[in-house]
């Protein structure tokens, strides 16, 4: 799902850079009264976490890349605004070392996977448990959708930001398809991988899943 360099037009990048600029600000000044040594730690491994499932990637002609991503997992166990931080930091450092996503597409691939993932993960999750109680099929069913649809919704956004791009050969037509089916492909298993762990999680110690305050 990584956007290169060189896919998107000044325009996007303007646009894209901007909406990232302003969340990551919001975000900085929410990390105020969120951060303690215990999450510092569990967001670190996390990333570490993150970083190598999204080391698997597959090419995908008339679109980017399809790999997991594990956005709606950290929004799920952090919050949306730790969960943020987690998955940005990890697309900071592929984009600056490992040149995984180009520096012109970053604000794109941070609107992609760290916010809209994260987002919608952590929003399915939060209805499921708030509405049907923290039961472990209501905690499983809510993070297999969460995970499902995240990455499937980001893959969609991914093809509407290169599809828009003048400098992208393929238009809307063929990137929104290709980056969607295949990323609500891919939605199942990553779908199933965020409800297994979230399982584990909450049946061992559930003080970790931060978005429940920490509490079984």
């Amino acid at each position: 799902m990584h956007i290169p360099d060189g896919y998107l037009d000044p325009v996007t990048v303007t646009a894209t850079y901007s909406v990232f600029a302003l969340y990551l600000a919001v975000a900085f000044r929410r990390l105020k009264n969120l951060l303690t040594a215990e999450k510092v730690s569990l967001i670190t491994v996390l990333a570490a976490t993150i970083f190598a499932a999204q080391m698997l990637n597959w090419p995908l002609p008339g679109g980017t890349s399809l790999h997991f991503v594990g956005g709606a997992l950290a929004g799920i166990l952090l919050g949306p605004w730790l969960g943020f931080i987690a998955v940005f930091l990890v697309l900071f450092v592929q984009c600056l070392v490992f040149h995984d996503g180009g520096i012109t597409a970053l604000g794109a691939n941070v609107i992609n996977m760290a916010i809209i993932d994260v987002l919608v993960g952590y929003s399915i999750y939060k209805v499921f448990t708030s509405y049907l109680g923290k039961s472990n099929k209501s905690r499983f069913v809510g993070a297999f959708i969460g995970g499902w649809l995240g990455i499937a919704l980001a893959g969609v956004a991914c093809g509407v930001e290169i599809g828009l791009s003048g400098q992208f050969i393929y238009g809307l037509g063929v990137t929104v398809p290709v980056m969607g089916i295949w990323h609500t492909v891919l939605g199942l298993i990553e779908g199933l991988i965020t409800a297994l762990v979230i399982a584990y999680i909450s049946a061992r110690n559930p003080h970790l899943i931060l978005s429940e305050g920490g509490k079984p």
